[in-house]
C-alpha cells in the first residue's frame, strides 16, 4: 500500500526545496546551480524534484515569489499602518530591501539573484517593483517621489555595503524624503 502525502507534508517539502534552491542560487548563481544540487541540499531525489518543478527556471520563479513577492502584504500593511511617514518608510524598506539584502550580501552570487530574475521571470520582478512603488508612493504621496526614492535606494546597494552601513544609509535617505520632525504624513 502506497502512502499518500498530506497537504502539510507537501507544503513542508516545497518549503524545504525553496530554501535549498535559494541557498544554491545565492551561492552558486543561477547558471551553475544544477537540479542535482537543489535535490541534494533539500534531501530529495532529483526525480521527485522533477515531479514538483518542471525545470530550474520554474524553481527560480517559485523562489523569487516565495522569498520576495510574498513580502508584499506585510509591506502594504506597514505602508498604510500607524506611525510617521519616516517610520513607515523605514518599515517598508526593511521588509522589501534590507531583509533580503542581509541574505544576499553575504552570498557569493547574491548580486546575481535579482539580475537573473529580470531575465528568467520579468513578470514577477515587475510585480515586485510595482508593489514596492505603490507602498512607497502611499507613504510619500506621489509616484514621482516614490520612483526617485527607489532609484536612490537601489543606488545605496551599488557598492555591496554591510547591513550596518545599509541601515544607516537607508535612515538618511528616508529622513530626506520623510523628515522625522515633520508632522506631514504622521498618523496617530
Amino acid at each position: 500500500m502506497q502512502a499518500t502525502t498530506t497537504d502539510d507534508e507537501a507544503a513542508a517539502r516545497r518549503a524545504r526545496i525553496l530554501t535549498a534552491a535559494r541557498w544554491c542560487f545565492l551561492n552558486f548563481g543561477f547558471a551553475k546551480t544544477a537540479f542535482e544540487d537543489i535535490a541534494k541540499r533539500a534531501g530529495l531525489s532529483r526525480t521527485l524534484l522533477y515531479r514538483i518543478f518542471k525545470d530550474k527556471e520554474d524553481i527560480y520563479r517559485a523562489v523569487f515569489v516565495d522569498w520576495l513577492v510574498s513580502r508584499h502584504p506585510a509591506a502594504k500593511e506597514a505602508a498604510n499602518g500607524p506611525g510617521s511617514a519616516y517610520e513607515r518608510l523605514l518599515s517598508v524598506c526593511r521588509l522589501l530591501a534590507l531583509e533580503p539584502w542581509a541574505e544576499m550580501v553575504g552570498a557569493p552570487m547574491g548580486s546575481d539573484f535579482i539580475e537573473a530574475c529580470e531575465r528568467i521571470d520579468p513578470e514577477s520582478e515587475a510585480l515586485y517593483r510595482k508593489i514596492t512603488l505603490e507602498c512607497v508612493g502611499a507613504i510619500l504621496g506621489d509616484e514621482a517621489s516614490a520612483e526617485v526614492f527607489l532609484l536612490s535606494l537601489d543606488g545605496l546597494l551599488s557598492d555591496r555595503p554591510s547591513m550596518e552601513v545599509l541601515e544607516q544609509r537607508t535612515q538618511l535617505l528616508a529622513a530626506r524624503f520623510a523628515p522625522r520632525s515633520s508632522k506631514k504624513g504622521a498618523r496617530p
